[in-house]
């Protein structure tokens, strides 16, 4: 007798569907490559998921739902508010390390921004992270990073859309990624800087206990 197919959780193929998606475009991206990931049979994702929009869309839901915790975690591992801004805004710049990277992840949003169902996570995941990015300037009002009276929620939009201007500027006039996204976050921030941030006093991030996971997109 063969053996039993192996079985694997959600999950599991979640993270084999991950690692492949960050090596091939998605007209490359076959259940047959994921099965062979996760060491599984294209039939046994099929059955599971219906075909590979399925699968993706299942995908998407998942890192909605992931997205709140992936937050906690970065904010977790600062004591300064604006500390955790600034690792976010890191965590999306790595996304553009190189001009290939930048065009393989855009290639993957624009399959986000065409199926109706994808498009629905996308825009709560940036929801997620606009809500996050609220929260800590409040925080980092709270803390005396940022001066009395800022209005946060305008400021977390405009930190939002300098995130992704950010990465996308650096590849088309040749800037680092972290050190445009550094740079220009810190523009942003400044005229709200209160007299001991602007004077460098601000409390001091600890060192991150773990790195967070690295977002598929900018939201």
């Amino acid at each position: 007798m063969s053996p039993r197919p192996r079985k694997a959780s959600d999950e599991e193929i979640f993270a084999a569907a991950h690692r492949v998606a960050m090596r091939v475009a998605p007209d490359q991206f076959t259940l047959a490559e994921i099965a062979g990931e996760a060491g599984l049979t294209a039939g046994a994702l099929v059955q599971r998921f219906g075909s590979k929009l399925g699968l993706l869309r299942a995908i998407a839901g998942q890192l909605t739902e992931g997205s709140g915790a992936m937050f906690e975690e970065i904010r977790a591992a600062h004591r300064s508010p604006l500390a955790a801004v600034h690792d976010y805004g890191a965590c999306i710049a790595r996304m553009g390390e190189s001009p290939g990277g930048i065009a393989h992840h855009l290639a993957w949003l624009q399959l986000d921004l065409t199926d109706e169902e994808m498009h629905q996570h996308l825009t709560a995941q940036a929801k997620i992270a606009r809500t996050a990015l609220e929260r800590w300037l409040s925080e980092a009002v709270q803390a005396g990073e940022l001066e009395p009276g800022t209005d946060v929620a305008s400021l977390a939009r405009v930190v939002q859309v300098t995130l992704t201007g950010s990465l996308l500027g650096s590849a088309f006039e040749g800037d680092k990624p972290t050190a445009a996204m550094r740079r220009d976050l810190a523009a942003v921030l400044r005229p709200f800087a209160s007299e001991r941030t602007a004077a460098g006093r601000s409390p001091r991030a600890r060192r991150p206990r773990g790195r967070a996971r690295r977002p598929r997109k900018a939201s």
